[in-house]
């Protein structure tokens, strides 16, 4: 999956870039995170894992 794409669902889902790291760059929904690599393409797995994870555990509404 390309990057890119993977932002735009995770933005879709409510999350946000919280910062950027060598490596990763470093997600949330304001209470959890997940780390994304910093990669033009994102394995299929890997990619799947952290939408799954996006989308069990949306943004809290206030």
């Amino acid at each position: 999956m390309k990057k890119r794409d993977l932002e735009k669902e995770l933005n879709r889902l409510g999350w946000w870039l919280k910062r950027q790291g060598g490596n990763h760059e470093i997600w949330t929904n304001g209470e959890d995170t997940e780390p994304v690599p910093r990669h033009r393409e994102i394995a299929e797995n890997l990619a799947k894992k952290i939408i799954g994870k996006a989308k069990d555990n949306p943004p809290k509404k206030k």
